[in-house]
């Protein structure tokens, strides 16, 4: 659904409850992707300059790379496992490269290559539970290896490029998004797979993925600048929209701790929206001929045009009731937190009178972050989040004041 954006400054306002703590600059490409590494003061860093770099905090309080491993291709994703200090690698090449990284994290050993796909791979995940790589990648492929033999163990073929992937490790289910929108759920198995149901609610690509085991919750970010929030545990189809981003959203982080979820986008802003709340649905658009408030035809109805002689009008839709109005019905624009709509949009002028002052008090709180986010990741314990550039920037935030918000 289209809505109208307007600057930051008419519609939100950006709080200052995010605290630099230090830059890391270093990469000479766009950094794809960084992690916070468990239980140390260190960062995890892959770049399209084909480098791993390990970074740690040394006593002068700046970080230093302690580690720095060129790759054949460019580094696109990758994913790493503390207990076992394994890391996998997707490269823009299709290949997946398995690294143990040792305890003091100064130096790395390849272990093996997976061949896993025929073009770049967008996105890995490694199952401790069930010993298993999952990657998807531009090929359209899903796939999954054992990570002790790199035997490829089955695949699935998407209709287009999958974008992100999520595993829940328990009840193996995989949720893979792609580059038209759709959201497909998979069981797995160890040689097979059964489809069990398609989400469609992005009219643009799927960017990424966040997976909530406990409430059994699925966020979907997209090139669309939407968040959807898709109720699986349910299963009664709910799915809830947050539109607050002007830019594409690139990364979803959902804290167990605070109930908040994170996102960042391209528009350079971390929202942290608050998900302890009741939210509404956002209604279907109707379509009619003619004005559902004053009766007036559009600008299609011929008929009704010529009986009424008068020039047909352009259709809009109140965002609260989803109801098929003109202009002049749907003068007004207001906030709708419940719905999701934390700048304001077009509603219905029956629709903004029953809008009270409290229905307009914010859900989400806006962080700005002064570069164009790639990937975001938090670590709750210490009430850190970092996020890494396409300004070939890494940027560590202090970010306790936000988890501790409610």
């Amino acid at each position: 659904m289209s809505a109208e954006i307007r600057p930051f400054s008419d519609s939100m306002s950006v709080t200052n409850k995010m605290e630099l703590l230090s830059k890391l600059e270093g990469h000479q490409d766009v950094v794809n992707m960084a992690l916070i590494l468990p239980a140390e003061d260190g960062v995890i860093s892959i770049s399209d300059d084909k480098s791993i770099r390990i970074w740690l905090k040394r006593d002068v309080g700046n970080y230093w790379p302690s580690i720095c491993h060129i790759l054949p291709a460019p580094a696109i994703c990758m994913d790493f496992n503390n207990e076992t200090k394994r890391l996998f690698v997707g490269l823009d090449n299709g290949s997946i490269s398995e690294f143990t990284v040792a305890s003091d994290y100064n130096r790395i050993d390849h272990k093996r290559n997976y061949l896993a796909h025929q073009n770049r791979v967008t996105s890995v995940i490694f199952s401790l539970v069930t010993e298993w790589v999952l990657s998807v990648g531009r090929d359209k492929y899903f796939v999954w290896h054992c990570s002790e033999t790199g035997r490829r163990l089955c695949g699935y073929l998407c209709n287009s490029w999958i974008t992100a992937l999520q595993f829940d490790m328990q009840s193996k289910h995989a949720f893979i998004g792609d580059y038209n929108g759709s959201i497909t759920m998979l069981k797995i198995e160890e040689n097979s797979f059964k489809p069990i149901t398609s989400l469609k609610g992005h009219s643009a690509a799927i960017r990424c993925l966040a997976w909530d085991s406990s409430k059994q919750m699925l966020y979907s970010g997209g090139f669309d600048k939407i968040v959807i929030c898709w109720d699986i545990g349910g299963k009664k189809g709910t799915a809830y929209e947050l539109q607050g981003h002007h830019n594409k959203v690139t990364s979803l982080v959902h804290s167990n701790t605070s109930q908040l979820l994170l996102s960042s986008g391209e528009d350079n802003m971390i929202i942290a929206w608050n998900m302890t709340k009741k939210r509404c649905e956002t209604p279907e658009w109707a379509e009619n001929d003619n004005c559902q408030r004053c009766q007036r035809p559009f600008f299609w109805n011929i008929k009704s045009m010529y009986d009424q002689k008068t020039i047909g009008l352009r259709q809009h839709h109140c965002r609260r009731c989803g109801k098929a109005v003109c202009d002049t019905c749907s003068s007004n624009r207001s906030v709708i937190p419940i719905m999701g709509y934390e700048f304001r949009v077009r509603v219905c002028d029956e629709c903004h009178s029953v809008i009270t002052d409290a229905d307009r008090s914010s859900l989400a709180s806006y962080h700005d972050s002064k570069h164009c986010i790639m990937h975001m990741d938090v670590d709750e314990s210490r009430g850190q989040a970092l996020t890494s550039g396409a300004d070939r920037v890494i940027k560590l935030w202090d970010v306790s004041k936000i988890l501790n918000s409610l």
